[in-house]
């Protein structure tokens, strides 16, 4: 066996997501060049990192997870399991006040102790994601409980670009 050739390592694409809540944007970077913008909703509530507030967390996370691949467009999601069902209007005026988590998920985890990580701020135990949503009427503005919401297509093309481990920093 060649010691070097099984030493060697592909490098992959580095990814950074990096979200503006005043501008209601995402913004994914690849190998530090802007790769794609997308409009999104963050939490009308605002910014805010307790458990509780219905607020989007600032700073530096990554992504714990990612669920969903495969997944039709417009698959819900509960419990960050599918529940069989492929959302449609009529199933929204059966449940009008349900928080819908369609077609994928991506979990944030926070990277700063005391501020998004740990304690009563932690934004994984919070369950924040990046998820798709039927209220795409609403992307541009501030409308979510917290989590950051984006239209199903664009969650697709996302999800593909990253992995578990990616970088999100969120400013406000």
């Amino acid at each position: 066996m060649n010691r070097t050739a099984s030493a060697r390592t592909t490098e992959s694409p580095v990814s950074e997501i990096v979200v503006s809540i005043p501008e209601q944007k995402l913004e994914l970077f690849k190998n530090h060049r802007l790769l794609q913008n997308y409009s999104i909703s963050t939490a009308k509530n605002g910014p805010g990192e307790e458990f509780g507030s219905e607020c989007t967390p600032r700073g530096r996370h990554v992504i714990r997870a990612k669920i969903g691949a495969g997944c039709e467009i417009g698959t819900v999601f509960v419990g960050r399991r599918p529940t069989g069902e492929i959302w449609t209007p009529r199933l929204a005026l059966a449940e009008p006040d349900r928080d819908w988590i369609l077609t994928r998920i991506l979990w944030l985890s926070g990277l700063e102790t005391r501020f998004n990580r740990l304690g009563s701020v932690d934004t994984m135990r919070r369950f924040i994601y990046i998820h798709g949503t039927p209220h795409e009427d609403q992307i541009g503005r501030p409308e979510s409980h917290g989590c950051i919401r984006m239209h199903s297509s664009d969650l697709v093309q996302l999800y593909d670009h990253v992995v578990a481990g990616t970088i999100v920093t969120i400013n406000d």
